[in-house]
């Protein structure tokens, strides 16, 4: 598929126009104790290299990128949302301004990546997942977390949710990107709205 001029800037619009859905992402429940419980799930049946490059996808303002850091990690962090950014500059944080799809690092960058709820936010999350795996060395490990459609909080629904997908579809996109699945959690909960579920894969790249 050859992509012209025109194309290109129907592309580059388009985002343009979506950028004005994301919003600041402060930590709120149920993602703080989910966050903190999903860490210390992988960190307790996953190595990772002492010191290891982490990004962090839609790091909001920050709270992964504290527990990472805690572990003695060097963690980067990427989000479309500029108060998001500035709040965590001024905490000290390595953060870019970065769209997920186009990321502007090189190959084998990172020794793990953590998307907790930001796939979702990608209208081609499958290309989305290529430039996972080219930034992710051999043997390194994506932990993505995504939301199920049709629950009580109906995630479809939502502003910037362009992409809630089956778990079936979630899982097919994945491995036919080139990840190994290593691992699969469905994670149930109730909140006002009724019952909700998120998805967790652990992946690792060969």
């Amino acid at each position: 598929m050859t992509l012209y001029p025109r194309d290109i800037t129907r592309l580059e619009a388009f985002f343009s126009r979506i950028k004005e859905d994301t919003y600041p992402e402060p930590p709120t429940e149920p993602h703080l104790s989910i966050t903190r419980k999903m860490f210390d799930y992988f960190i307790n049946k996953f190595s990772l290299p002492q010191g290891a490059r982490v990004l962090d996808i839609g790091c909001g303002q920050g709270l992964a990128l504290e527990l990472f850091k805690e572990k003695g990690l060097h963690p980067t962090g990427i989000t479309l949302n500029e108060t998001d950014a500035s709040i965590c500059r001024e905490k000290g944080y390595d953060v870019f301004e970065m769209d997920q799809s186009f990321l502007d690092f090189e190959e084998n960058t990172f020794d793990f990546i953590w998307c907790r709820h930001c796939l979702e936010h990608s209208v081609f999350p499958y290309f989305t997942l290529q430039e996972f795996f080219r930034i992710l060395g051999a043997k390194g490990y994506l932990y993505a977390e995504v939301p199920a459609p049709d629950t009580g909080c109906n995630h479809q629904k939502n502003q910037n949710h362009y992409s809630v997908l089956g778990k079936s579809m979630w899982v097919s996109l994945m491995q036919r990107t080139g990840f190994l699945m290593m691992d699969s959690i469905d994670i149930d909960f109730e909140v006002p709205a009724g019952p909700d579920t998120y998805w967790a894969f652990i992946l690792q790249k060969p």
